[in-house]
């Protein structure tokens, strides 16, 4: 059981919080208003799993008392019966309340940065990739997130060699961190005549969008940016203008490219912040090995090799091999149906966070 007083304790920062929000220097430092802001939601989220959590304790002894009540027997039934339906809905209530009291990840509330390349296969794997796209893209509009392409290299029959995108929504990149990895499919190609099945992959890449509270300050010297006319479907003007831009940070050998609009200022814009995200990410996977933080159990490198999940088309199935989860509703998946997936993900980690918290206090 979880002691009230502690729990206390936390939720009296709410009020203090509160009013750092309606303050002048904080409402005039734009770092500190968010975290205050992001402080101010992990609290709330909190208050309302501990008042649901503390409730059935009070609705368990309540019962108990009536219970005990030895002079009405039907009244005792009732009790029994309400006490056997709380303390079954206990445990899920006491895990809510922990996990709500886990340090958050303050790049969680961020924008995520997508790269999704088709990996073997050939014109299969590109289609697969285009398919990526699109139930991510789906799963963004069921959530009224935005989706913003900045490059692309798609193929003639619709496919995508790869595809970078962005996705503008408040909590975007913590709904999405584990997406990183490789993705196998298993399907009849539409290139394949003889009906037989063939296996192909894509990898996805997700990584937090950059923000001006990172400070990431690049040299002008570290940087190589070429000028180069964009390809794909953007019709005459797009394809007859230099617009495109890609940039080189050649200390780490980081790349970033965007083509998407026609103004070759706008390009270099994009690049830049897809460039310093990319730069950020890198940053924050050593920060987080060094400290033994690292969470790439769940949140994959993006290695090829590293195998996190199979689409089965032919059985309508998807597994995730990490959680070993499997969904027998591919079809319904591929459409942008993908809650239940990262549901289950982030229920996953937030388990493993909660064991390392216990051993660590042992």
């Amino acid at each position: 059981m979880i002691p009230k007083e502690q729990i206390q304790r936390v939720l009296e920062k709410i009020k203090s919080c509160e009013a750092d929000l309606s303050d002048p220097g904080v409402l005039g430092n734009p770092k500190l208003y968010r975290e205050k802001v992001r402080e101010h939601a992990s609290l709330k989220k909190l208050e309302s799993s501990a008042q649901a959590y503390f409730k059935l304790l009070d609705d368990l002894e309540g019962n108990r008392m009536l219970l005990a009540d030895e002079s009405d027997a039907e009244m005792a039934q009732m009790a029994q019966e309400e006490i056997a339906k709380i303390e079954e809905a206990l445990p899920q209530a006491e895990r809510e309340v922990l996990v709500s009291l886990l340090p958050q990840d303050a790049v969680d509330s961020r924008n995520a940065v997508f790269e999704v390349r088709a990996g073997t296969g050939g014109e299969e794997a590109a289609l697969f990739a285009a398919d990526l796209f699109r139930m991510y893209s789906r799963y963004c509009e069921s959530v009224g997130w935005k989706i913003n392409v900045m490059d692309s290299s798609s193929t003639d029959m619709g496919g995508y060699k790869e595809i970078v995108f962005t996705v503008v929504g408040e909590g975007s990149y913590g709904a999405f961190r584990f997406e990183s990895g490789g993705h196998r499919v298993q399907r009849v190609p539409v290139t394949e005549a003889q009906g037989r099945i063939h296996t192909s992959a894509a990898t996805v890449v997700v990584f937090p969008e950059a923000d001006e509270e990172d400070d990431i300050q690049i040299p002008e010297s570290e940087l190589r940016i070429d000028i180069f006319c964009a390809g794909g479907h953007g019709g005459q003007g797009v394809n007859t203008t230099y617009s495109a831009v890609r940039i080189t940070h050649l200390p780490t050998g980081l790349v970033a490219q965007c083509q998407d609009e026609r103004s070759q200022h706008r390009n270099k814009e994009k690049a830049m912040a897809v460039l310093k995200s990319r730069i950020l990410d890198m940053q924050r996977q050593k920060e987080e090995a060094e400290l033994g933080q690292n969470r790439l159990s769940l949140r994959g490198s993006g290695d090829r090799s590293q195998r996190i999940r199979t689409y089965n088309f032919p059985q309508n199935r998807m597994t995730d091999h990490r959680i070993n989860l499997t969904l027998y509703s591919l079809d319904r998946m591929m459409e942008g149906d993908m809650k239940e997936l990262l549901d289950s993900l982030h229920a996953f980690d937030a388990d493993q966070r909660l064991k390392q918290q216990f051993e660590k206090a042992m």
